[in-house]
């Protein structure tokens, strides 16, 4: 697993406190949802929007569920 992080998911990674073994964990054993373009990761309090490509996956954003 390869993950590449787009400048607005880093910066939303320190505004969140979120780390990259976080992101790891959502897609590894969160649940998966289709999205236009690509997928949205829930796992516990994380949600992640990526994309994948083979072993590549490019996180676009990462975000805390707010009481969802």
């Amino acid at each position: 697993m390869i993950i590449q992080i787009s400048c607005h998911a880093e910066d939303k990674m320190i505004i969140e406190g979120i780390d990259v073994a976080q992101i790891k964990d959502a897609i590894t054993m969160g649940a998966i949802a289709r999205q236009t373009d690509g997928y949205l990761a829930t796992y516990t309090y994380i949600k992640v929007a990526f994309v994948r490509k083979g072993e590549i996956y490019r996180i676009k954003t990462v975000f805390v569920g707010k009481g969802e």
